[in-house]
């Protein structure tokens, strides 16, 4: 059945393709039709008035190709709408940031003509992936082709199709030039300088922008080892960029169910409209009597696992003393390098169980799912990474083995991100590469289609999952640093030069490995704030109390030791209290964006004096 055209047909030229939509190749005909006539139809109608084909690969000898691809598009007029729907902030004459509306658009920065270019492509696709989420069944049906498939009034088609495996995926595709020009302004020469920021974010967005704007304050930072003030200045760095890219004091759109929520179907009393329900007390069932009790064992399985580790540090210890040669000498280091390998997969397989858990757990919202899964990755990771050196600090109190044991848990740990992070990426797809390029040749000799190719080459790729491992990363790191920096300051060293190298790495996956993630617009890192603030306090502890025990602080005490450890505590005490009070001083938001912020309140609340009294005079 084709429903769209092939490549070779001009219609597929008549829009520029922004997002690709894959369904299942046994799809219904009818279910296919179905959703492209609600695609298309107008927005009045309930559809999304966006503008979809179809593309038909050649026949394959060695596979099959999947003929239900297809490349969907919008109108500038339906993208500058959409763009006022979604709440977009764009620059003001007078160099505000304000909520775009149609009606004004002449008022705005850079708008000139027709207004072709005024939204970049990831606010576009942004547009056009809300205007795909926000199809609506306008009643209980069953979609055609599949009487077992129900769709409830009010909740996302697409999500519901997707939830059910009809709709494989659909992403934004990479516009090749824009993407050439950020990978040699990005990563393609090494520099010592910023990141261009307002690239990523026009071409990726504002979250991925704000966590490659932390990555790099974060390793200037660790230069000057400014621990102890730097996540309180972030905050204003973070609010400054937020503005410039208008997510600031933009309105958080209301947040839909997740795909994946399900239960009975009920009535909302916010939206007014019948869609499922899950009693909250189930939930909370499932998180105290299931959840809980599961993390608190994979907790015990980590002290476990982090006493048969001392078993074979001691071992390696008495084997050296009974024999020390350079053999025996390598041997101490091997129960280190195997221990944080075993933390590196329980990690992982840990993660694996989390979300399992927390999606079993039926959260409602998005974000109440990211919360969850936060806390149980974090809680888990903490002590199976920090356990054993907080044991070997404080119950041991062997600070050459701290030392030891830090140095080779965080080189270790870097090794082990790096070759999965970049160097294994890499190979990948440039077997991938090789292989679809291969393909498309033999199947279509000299006849070059570069849209075709470069749709059936990001269809394979994998899809970027967010920023959740980049934040945990770069906090493991952190607490690498900050918990134990007076016994190791060197790990500051390596955290710098791992970023460096993050930085690089990262900035390749995501022009070169991932698919073309949409734009998400985010204010700020969200709970990786809270997440961070709070290891930099229990550092601050941990670091007064190191100080404490070492032998040079209680030479000057050695007759009493309550003395050194009441002048520890106010030590610590003090210290504490200097990071709230700057907390207080320290204003998160500039002061020049808060007089901006407060003019443009007061500019609406003129323009809604004007537009009543303006009612009243008509009245």
């Amino acid at each position: 059945m084709q429903l769209g055209l092939s490549f070779s047909d001009s219609d597929v030229s008549s829009f520029t393709p922004l997002v690709v939509l894959e369904l299942a190749d046994d799809t219904k005909a009818e279910a296919i039709t179905w959703l492209l006539n609600r695609i298309r139809d107008k927005q009045q109608n309930g559809g999304a008035e966006l503008l979809v084909n179809q593309l038909l690969f050649p026949a394959q000898d060695d596979q099959k190709s999947n003929p239900n691809v297809f490349v969907v598009g919008s109108t500038l007029q339906r993208l500058l709408n959409g763009a006022e729907d979604v709440g977009l902030f764009k620059e003001f004459q007078d160099g505000t940031m304000r909520g775009f509306t149609y009606a004004n658009r002449e008022s705005f920065k850079d708008f000139n003509g027709d207004g072709e270019g005024f939204l970049s492509d990831a606010e576009c696709q942004y547009i056009i992936k809300h205007g795909l989420d926000t199809l609506r069944a306008k009643n209980e049906q069953h979609v055609p082709g599949y009487p077992k498939l129900k769709l409830y009034p009010g909740k996302s088609v697409v999500r519901r199709l997707q939830s059910k495996g009809v709709l494989i995926q659909y992403f934004p595709l990479h516009n090749k030039e824009d993407l050439k020009r950020l990978s040699f302004s990005w990563y393609k020469k090494f520099k010592l300088s910023f990141q261009p920021l307002d690239d990523i974010r026009h071409y990726f967005g504002e979250g991925l922008a704000l966590y490659f704007g932390f990555l790099e304050y974060f390793t200037f930072a660790l230069v000057p080892m400014a621990l102890i003030v730097f996540l309180e200045v972030w905050k204003r760095c973070s609010a400054t960029l937020a503005y410039g890219w208008g997510t600031l004091s933009r309105k958080k759109a209301f947040e839909e169910p997740r795909a994946g929520f399900h239960g009975a179907l009920g009535f909302n009393p916010v939206t007014g409209r019948e869609e499922p329900v899950y009693p909250s007390s189930k939930r909370q069932l499932r998180i105290y009597l299931v959840s809980v009790p599961f993390v608190l064992l994979c907790l015990y399985l980590s002290f476990y696992v982090m006493m048969v580790y001392f078993d074979m540090e001691f071992w390696a210890i008495n084997t050296y003393h009974e024999n020390p040669n350079i053999a025996t000498s390598i041997l101490l280091f091997v129960p280190s390098i195997i221990y944080a390998v075993v933390i590196e997969i329980m990690n992982l397989l840990y993660r694996c169980a989390a979300e399992f858990l927390t999606d079993w757990e039926n959260h409602r919202l998005e974000s109440s799912f990211q919360n969850h899964l936060v806390l149980k990755v974090l809680v888990f990771n903490f002590v199976n990474c920090f356990a054993s050196l907080f044991y070997i600090a404080f119950v041991m109190q062997n600070m050459v083995l701290l030392r030891q044991s830090l140095a080779t848990l965080l080189i270790t740990s870097q090794i082990l991100n790096q070759v999965m992070e970049a160097f294994l990426p890499y190979w990948l797809q440039r077997r991938r590469n090789k292989k679809v390029h291969k393909r498309m040749r033999r199947l279509m000799g000299d006849k070059e289609l570069p849209l075709l190719g470069q749709v059936q080459l990001e269809t394979e790729m994998n899809t970027y999952l967010g920023t959740f491992d980049d934040y945990l990363e770069q906090f493991l790191l952190f607490g690498y640093v900050s918990l134990f920096s007076c016994v190791y300051p060197l790990a500051a060293v390596l955290v710098v030069l791992n970023n460096i190298t993050e930085v690089y790495s990262d900035a390749f996956k995501m022009c070169h490995v991932f698919k073309r993630p949409f734009s998400e617009p985010a204010a700020n890192i969200g709970v990786w704030q809270l997440a961070f603030e709070t290891m930099s306090i229990i550092a601050v502890v941990t670091n007064c109390a190191l100080i404490g025990l070492s032998p040079q602080v209680k030479a000057y005490f050695p007759e009493s030791d309550t003395q050194l450890i009441l002048i520890v505590v106010a030590i610590e005490h003090v210290l504490l209290a200097f990071k709230f009070i700057l907390a207080f001083v320290i204003p998160d938001v500039p002061k020049h964006i808060q007089v901006k912020l407060a003019k443009l309140d007061f500019d609406s609340l003129e323009a809604l004096k004007k537009r009543k009294i303006l009612e009243a005079t008509e009245t």
